[in-house]
């Protein structure tokens, strides 16, 4: 008996080439939805954080109204910021004095440069005397 040569049947089919486009239609129609979808979610967990900022003020605020609220409160502020004084007591406001804050921390004043025109002069009359700089006591 003589072997009949095979024929080869081909790699894609009639049947596959449709199946193959009726996956690719269902994946193109879900696309869009599903990127909806993750659009929506990021905009919710946004506005859900801005909501957790809005009553984290709110809180905040309503701490405050309640601080302001308080007599004690208000006397302290008072006497601190506008320099109230209750009647019939002594107090002293001294003019002269600075901040205790405002002390520079290094122990001692910190010497001011000199005026422009000041160092000027200086060099001039350094490069007249034939010095090269002025010298670090008179600076």
């Amino acid at each position: 008996m003589a072997k009949r040569p095979q024929l080869k049947r081909p790699q894609l089919t009639g049947r596959a080439a449709i199946l193959a486009v009726v996956v690719c239609a269902n994946a193109m129609s879900l696309a869009y939805p599903a990127r909806e979808v993750i659009a929506q979610r990021r905009e919710i967990a946004r506005l859900e954080e801005e909501q957790t900022q809005a009553l984290h003020r709110l809180r905040t605020l309503e701490e405050r109204r309640k601080q302001r609220e308080d007599p004690e409160y208000v006397k302290q502020m008072l006497k601190e910021r506008l320099h109230y004084c209750e009647p019939g007591a002594k107090c002293y406001v001294v003019l002269d004095q600075k901040p205790a804050g405002s002390a520079p921390r290094g122990g001692g004043k910190k010497p001011e440069p000199p005026a422009w025109y000041v160092t000027l002069w200086q060099s001039v009359e350094a490069a007249d005397q034939g010095r090269d700089s002025v010298p670090a006591s008179r600076n």
